[in-house]
């Protein structure tokens, strides 16, 4: 098939959608698939051959974070071009209701469109204002994939219509197969994400960390991601504990895998503004004890808190009380990387691309090619239904 995928956020920056759409984009060229990805990024920014540039972004706040998004005229003349260059069987478009390159798509391409809705916002007062905008777009599309049921829950609530659910995909074997590295190794705590986020939750961690290191003094906590280390410092009011902390700075993929690999414990404090949680899913993959927050979709990931230890978000003093409780039970920890590591296979992406390309074939092979009595069936369960 002809894959066209649109990326709503800078490859220059990344995060969670723009990993999903580069994994998928190569699961989909491994299994001889031909795809095209828009994305917005910088001049001098080095694309992948699959990546098609979209001109420069801006940073624009979106979902308690900052997203980089790139829209107007010229964005809109270069999606033009690149719809009618490509020639695509399906366009799969993430994110259509933000101002990005994945609206401008869905206003100008024609034939199948699935999108895929990322963003958990129970409370978005902007995207039911947007509504009216946005409806014609919407309308355009064909099949809907939400990567959780809480995503899938704000885009009912909002938008109207349905979605099938379809996680985020995770290469479990190149997690699995990581080398630790003993340097990280022996009473670590581990933290990925953007340290000046503070939806990430770092401060959370910061703040639990002093009673953790009463009763664990050998713990050490290793901290990868970008940001100001210094204002992450400024949680922990005990200047004696800091060297408690190291802070790696932006690892490579492969550094990322090993760091996951090495550590005791994995702790995702997230307070909020998470649909999915690949970062979990990622530890899982590499054996990881997991303990997180427990919003609901960090606690949809982790089976309900079976494949993963769950504390009430924002509660430093509990995460704390848990992180203490199993870095000081090693059989506990062993049953959590055992359960995590047979929980983990079903975000796998031999599981989870074969899903989405059922989407792409259903779409693609058009509602004249399905006997009535089967379309409808069909149409429920990718949320195709009209009012």
């Amino acid at each position: 098939m002809r894959i066209g995928i649109v990326c709503p956020y800078s490859w220059d920056v990344p995060g969670g959608v723009q990993f999903h759409i580069r994994d998928l984009a190569e699961h989909l060229l491994r299994r001889g698939h031909q795809v095209s990805v828009l994305a917005p990024s910088d001049d001098d920014t080095p694309l992948p051959p699959y990546v098609v540039s979209a001109g420069r972004a801006v940073p624009v706040p979106y979902n308690g974070s900052v997203a980089r998004l790139n829209f107007g005229f010229l964005s809109a003349a270069r999606v033009r071009r690149w719809v009618h260059d490509g020639d695509f069987d399906v366009l799969h478009i993430h994110e259509p209701a933000t101002p990005s390159l994945a609206l401008l798509t869905c206003w100008a391409a024609q034939g199948p469109i699935v999108a895929t809705f990322h963003t958990s916002n129970p409370r978005s007062r902007a995207m039911i204002a947007a509504y009216p905008i946005l409806q014609p777009a919407l309308e355009k599309i064909s099949a809907r994939i939400a990567v959780s049921e809480y995503a899938r829950r704000t885009l009912v609530e909002h938008l109207g219509g349905d979605a099938v659910v379809i996680p985020n995909g995770v290469d479990v074997g190149f997690f699995a197969r990581a080398e630790p590295e003993p340097a990280w190794q022996g009473g670590t705590i581990g933290f990925i994400g953007r340290i000046d986020e503070p939806r990430k939750g770092l401060p959370v961690l910061m703040r639990a960390l002093p009673r953790i290191l009463k009763e664990l003094p050998g713990t050490r906590v290793l901290i990868a991601g970008r940001g100001d280390t210094d204002e992450a410092l400024e949680h922990l009011p005990d200047e004696g504990l800091r060297d408690r902390v190291e802070f790696l700075g932006m690892v490579s993929d492969e550094d990322k895998a090993r760091l996951l690999r090495s550590v005791d414990l994995y702790v995702a404090p997230n307070t909020g503004g998470e649909s999915f949680g690949i970062i979990l899913v990622e530890a899982l993959s590499a054996s990881a004890p997991v303990l997180a927050s427990d919003l609901d979709a960090f606690a949809q990931v982790l089976d309900g808190g079976e494949a993963g230890a769950l504390f009430p978000a924002g509660d430093a003093d509990a995460l704390a009380a848990e992180a203490v409780r199993l870095l000081g039970d090693r059989e506990r920890l062993a049953e959590l990387r055992a359960r995590g590591e047979r929980h983990v296979r079903r975000f796998d992406w031999d599981t989870v691309g074969a899903d989405i390309l059922a989407v792409y074939e259903t779409v693609a092979d058009g509602a004249a090619s399905v006997a009535p009595d089967e379309r409808t069936g069909l149409r429920a369960r990718f949320g195709l239904a009209r009012d």
